[in-house]
């Protein structure tokens, strides 16, 4: 997923929940950095997820988020990842030009036993198994699909890289960071909510051989196989390593904005703004879609519905919950 260039935006405070398009000329760098704090808070309060799986699909989300802005049309970047481990699935859809859904599924024992670990991380939830990015256009148009292989704890910053190099050969950098905050109301209330947030670079130079990567790692070749190494690319390098400096507790302090972790970044090189691209929580799900994916079932289920007299369903993303008569959904069968 390359860049695309926006329109330049005067620097002004974005806030929370949008994600800020920039580039670095100095360093032949573009990128995507998103803070976000209500609407993931929004997304998570509907689920009765254990916290350490909330941790694991907010980092999906934020990641999803950086992805899907860079669509330059109506569609869908789907991220699911689909393992044996205690999260079994994770999926996250962008649906341009703003919207964001999640979902998870997950063994609630399994979770709560590796979260106790006191060296957990969110990606310990992950087993063997893939990671895919899926790009829908429309219905006429044949979509995308890009994956990457889980080897158990696979990170999701670690995914990304894979899926860019190897899917997309663009040099790219992506850090990822999620708190939960504990606060007090002034009448003293406990309040809950979640910070979440990530910075992606990507390396574009004019001319593509400074885009020089090393090759995929031989894996199980023969011994004495030579791993092919590159020198990469000077600025490419020292982007790298700015981004590699950036801390958890800068991408989720919510008195810290983007505009300002990307002056103390890049402020040497000049780092350029363009108009953010806000993010809402924004479920898809309706109940005409519902009735429409109904009719699709075999008809010997469509009549053990009709006999049951009512048909439930609820959406995983959102929690909604949809009634049907199965008479004005099958009608005579």
């Amino acid at each position: 997923m390359s860049e695309h260039k926006d329109e330049p935006a005067q620097i002004q405070p974005v806030g929370n929940d949008a994600v800020l398009p920039f580039s670095v000329e100095g360093l032949d760098v573009r990128g995507r950095a998103v803070f976000m704090g209500p609407v993931l808070t929004s997304m998570l309060a509907r689920h009765d997820y254990p916290v350490a799986v909330k941790k694991l699909l907010a980092e999906a989300t934020v990641l999803t988020a950086m992805l899907g802005s860079t669509l330059k049309f109506d569609g869908r970047l789907t991220l699911q990842a689909q393992s044996d481990g205690a999260v079994s699935m994770l999926v996250v859809d962008f649906n341009a030009p703003d919207g964001l859904r999640a979902t998870a599924s997950f063994n609630r024992e399994k979770v709560e036993e590796i979260a106790a670990k006191p060296d957990f991380k969110p990606e310990d939830l992950l087993g063997r198994g893939h990671l895919a990015f899926t790009v829908e256009q429309g219905a006429r148009i044949s979509r995308y699909q890009g994956i990457v292989v889980l080897n158990g704890g696979t990170s999701l910053e670690d995914a990304a890289h894979d899926y860019f190099m190897k899917s997309e050969q663009i040099p790219t950098r992506v850090r990822l960071a999620v708190a939960e905050m504990l606060t007090r109301s002034e009448d003293g209330t406990p309040e809950h909510s979640w910070r979440a947030g990530g910075i992606m670079v990507q390396f574009l130079p004019k001319a593509p051989e400074r885009m020089k990567q090393a090759d995929i790692h031989p894996g199980d070749a023969p011994e004495g196989t030579e791993v092919h190494d590159v020198e990469e690319d000077d600025a490419w390098v020292e982007a790298k390593a700015l981004v590699d400096t950036v801390k958890d507790s800068e991408i989720t302090d919510p008195d810290l904005g983007v505009e300002q972790l990307l002056f103390r970044l890049f402020h040497e090189r000049g780092a350029r703004v363009y108009d953010p691209h806000p993010m809402a929580d924004r479920c898809t799900c309706s109940a005409e879609k519902i009735s429409k994916s109904l009719k699709n079932f075999p008809e010997e289920d469509q009549k053990e519905m009709l006999a049951e007299g009512t048909v439930s369903v609820n959406c995983d993303f959102c929690g909604a919950k949809y009634t049907f008569d199965p008479a004005e959904v099958f009608g005579d069968k």
